[in-house]
């Protein structure tokens, strides 16, 4: 099938082989790539019955159809596990060039399983894969292994992800790395890469991509371009300012996540931490992935302070939130440092800056004190310890090694009364989204398979910005506090999961500004198959309750998806949600009986399943 390379390579570390295997063309029809391809693998590979960290646990990473393509935003790549943070299955998608480079070395995905008795590199140039010694790159950063990588191997365009400290140190929420900035982020794939021994993968690939036909893929892509930048928020402030301008919109909204979800908004960073003044206090560059026309990402330099001279991609909104207002630090400069030593450490910004947060009150609180963090002052609003708790979380020092844990695990330690404060669900810190004023957030952050999630979908588009798609059926009013009537994220849910499937990034449709419809067009033209929009959204649905049954492999049910007491019992003292809380039992309700699933146990019904051709999976059960 155009469209595919068709093969995947297979690596055992342990035995030190590497050989290609065929992919099932029945996969690709039904799962139609990227986390679809990767998820139908790992629930074949993957072994309950021992640890999470074993190394017969498969990392996988997986492109997708429209990966390296002419599709606007096609820089992307899944990398499915399962997760060390949650142990619910773990999917965390990143950009880049790390996914087209992959797939023009003739692979659509690369599976690892096994432990090298060292730390090794895996080399891949076009077809040809081999595990080289890395012992001399152990203990390195990102950017020095990168560096290391791209000057000493002699191969040109090579595109490389690599773990850094924290993936080495095994800290529950490490990432996996590429083009030093790009970050495979959430629940833990660094860490299970650094289990392997696998320092880094670096890549060279050449082939031309088969596509069935190119003329016509030109003219719809052209089309999708201009549809995205028609919307308003893509054209004139996403593309100009980058994700920094989410802070703008959030905070005035008043669903800014502030004082570790004390607070839903923070006045004191008007000037401080706007998309404004960040662009005019930090020196700042546009930065793309692969064929993006956005270019949401930054690259700062911090040109002033303590911090002066580090430089670094980002940071973006989830870091300015994560490091800024969840702990009332108003000083940009300490932000972006923290967020540059997070990436060049390989920690996971989201979970690293609630951790953080979490940290600061229980120092309020006294659960944690000046002798526990050895001196270090978590008082609200202290960038320099903020910036002092990343590197001791990355290496595992002092008051590092209990956060590193995250806050799930860390407030099991310290006993009951630091639970209320740990912000996370089914293990995952939370994402910088307010929940009380935005309840079809609330429902997604609860269910999502790898736990706490902002962008599957990201609901608030919906019911706090009010964005609406007639052919998804998502019109007319929605309001934001109500707790019931939540069926319209099934679709929104299901773009989301296509953009994963397709190679594609979500910021393309996190507003809606691509359609459904026109990815489906884009997918016809690259496979020479003719997919309609409900064809793509089905299979969107298939991967969606794949997942929600791996889940249930590994014990997670209805009883899980939960949220935070602090949002079922505490009133939002400020903001559009102010005086709100959640029902959740509602909002579960509804959104299950839309989804299909078992009131009861949350789970996708026998109808549901035998519908979907997911029947396979109850046997795995």
């Amino acid at each position: 099938m155009k469209g595919y390379m068709g093969k995947m390579l297979v690596v055992d570390l342990t035995e030190r082989r590497v050989e290609s295997q065929a992919i099932p063309e029945e996969w690709l029809e039904r799962y139609i790539g990227g986390e679809g391809l990767a998820m139908r693998l790992f629930n074949d590979l993957v072994q309950p019955n021992k640890d999470v960290l074993d190394p017969v646990q498969p990392l996988i990473f997986a492109t997708g159809p429209l990966t390296g393509t002419l599709a606007p935003c096609s820089g992307r790549c899944v990398v499915v596990f399962w997760s060390p943070a949650t142990k619910t299955i773990g999917a965390s998608n990143g950009g880049g060039d790390f996914a087209p480079t992959l797939k023009r070395a003739g692979w659509d995905m690369l599976v690892v399983t096994g432990r090298a008795d060292t730390p090794v590199c895996l080399v891949i140039d076009n077809e040809k894969a081999e595990i080289q010694d890395a012992s001399h790159l152990w203990g390195k950063t990102v950017t020095e292994t990168e560096d290391y990588l791209q000057n000493s191997l002699g191969l040109s365009n090579l595109s490389v992800a690599s773990i850094g400290i924290a993936g080495e140190k095994g800290v529950l929420f490490a990432s996996i790395m590429n083009e030093k900035y790009r970050a495979f982020g959430r629940g833990g794939p660094g860490t299970v890469m650094g289990s392997k021994n696998l320092k880094a993968i670096a890549v060279r690939g050449t082939k031309r991509l088969p596509t069935a036909d190119q003329a016509a893929l030109k003219e719809v892509a052209k089309d999708a371009k201009d549809e995205m930048f028609q919307e308003v928020f893509v054209r004139d402030e996403l593309r100009p300012y980058g994700t920094p301008s989410f802070y703008d919109a959030i905070n005035g909204l008043g669903i800014l996540p502030t004082k570790n979800w004390q607070q839903t908004t923070f006045p004191e960073s008007q000037d401080k931490l706007t998309y404004q003044a960040y662009h005019q206090i930090l020196e700042v560059s546009p930065k793309a992935c692969f064929n993006c026309a956005i270019h949401c990402g930054r690259y700062t330099k911090i040109k002033e302070g303590p911090f002066a001279g580090m430089e670094g991609g980002g940071p973006e909104y989830e870091s300015i939130a994560a490091f800024g207002s969840k702990c009332l630090v108003t000083d940009i400069n300490a932000v972006a440092a923290a967020n540059h030593l997070a990436n060049d450490f390989g920690l996971d910004i989201i979970s690293t800056g609630q951790v953080i947060a979490t940290a600061m009150e229980w120092y309020e609180q006294g659960i944690l004190n000046s002798e526990i963090t050895q001196g270090i002052d978590l008082s609200w609003g202290n960038g320099e310890a903020v910036v002092e708790c990343v590197k001791r979380i990355a290496y595992r020092e002092g008051i590092g090694d209990l956060l590193a844990q995250g806050v799930m695990r860390a407030a099991q330690q310290l006993g009951p009364n630091a639970t209320y404060a740990a912000m996370h669900v089914k293990g995952l810190e939370m994402a910088a989204d307010e929940v009380r004023a935005s309840k079809g957030e609330a429902v997604v952050h609860a269910t999502s398979a790898r736990g706490a999630d902002h962008l599957r979908p990201y609901a608030s588009a919906i019911d706090a910005f009010g964005y609406r798609d007639e052919e998804l059926g998502i019109v007319g009013e929605i309001d934001y506090l109500e707790d019931g009537n939540k069926g319209w994220i099934k679709p929104f849910q299901e773009l989301s999961m296509a953009t994963n499937l397709l190679g594609v990034c979500l910021f393309a449709s996190i507003t809606l500004a691509i359609k459904a419809s026109t990815w489906a067009k884009l997918l016809s033209e690259v496979i020479g198959k003719e997919v309609s929009k409900d064809q793509l959204l089905k299979a969107a649905e298939r991967v969606i309750n794949m997942e929600r049954l791996i889940n249930a492999r590994f014990g997670f049910d209805r009883k899980d998806d939960t949220l935070p007491k602090r949002f079922l019992v505490e009133p939002a003292p400020d903001g559009r949600g102010k005086g709100q809380v959640v029902n959740l039992e509602k909002a579960l309700d509804s959104y299950y009986t839309a989804m299909g699933w078992d009131l009861q146990n949350g789970l996708p019904t026998d109808l549901k399943v035998k519908e979907l051709g997911l029947e396979f999976l109850l046997q795995k059960a």
